[in-house]
């Protein structure tokens, strides 16, 4: 499942990354992971597709994920795996979150190379610090300080911050 997901999002892998974004886990369902292409977008990927302005509804998964690719958005996970749910705690995925980091700082640096990345899982909220540290060779784009939450209560106000922190960033790019 590891490899698949992988290759998935290898194949809609921009040139030129404008934007990253960064979540903590993959989801366990494939209908749920953005790149798997499914026949109808839901969970995760609806939700990013959406606080993004990526049209998706009515169109073939091939041209919405073409779509996010041309616009330079890439979607990557701190872990390559979901966690199981029968024996994680919060506690245990938070230790499997910091384990990663390093592993990620350096393939953002050395292979990705984006513009900028922005948080969007709140998993990586006790992690901001070590994200802003890092040194990625982009900003970080944060929610006043914190991951932006597409889900729950506050989101549509935070993925109306997302998408003006996007805007601003493209507009003041050199």
């Amino acid at each position: 499942m590891r490899l698949q997901r992988l290759e998935w999002t290898t194949r809609f892998r921009p040139v030129h990354i404008n934007v990253l974004l960064l979540s903590g886990f993959p989801p366990q369902s494939d209908s749920e992971f953005l790149y798997a292409a499914p026949k109808v977008f839901q969970g995760e990927a609806a939700h990013l597709l959406e606080a993004l302005e990526v049209p998706y509804v009515g169109k073939g998964p091939e041209a919405v994920l073409s779509d996010f690719q041309r616009r330079g958005f890439l979607l990557v996970h701190v872990m390559d795996c979901p966690p199981n749910p029968e024996s994680s705690n919060p506690d245990e995925i938070q230790i499997l979150l910091e384990a990663r980091l390093a592993a990620l700082f350096t393939r953002v640096r050395r292979s990705l190379k984006p513009k900028r990345a922005v948080l969007i899982s709140e998993l990586l909220e006790p992690l901001v610090d070590r994200f802003s540290e890092s040194n990625l060779g982009c900003p970080v784009v944060l929610d006043n300080g914190k991951p932006f939450s597409l889900r729950g209560t506050d989101s549509r106000a935070a993925i109306s911050r997302l998408r003006s922190a996007l805007a601003l960033s493209v507009t003041t790019a050199p």
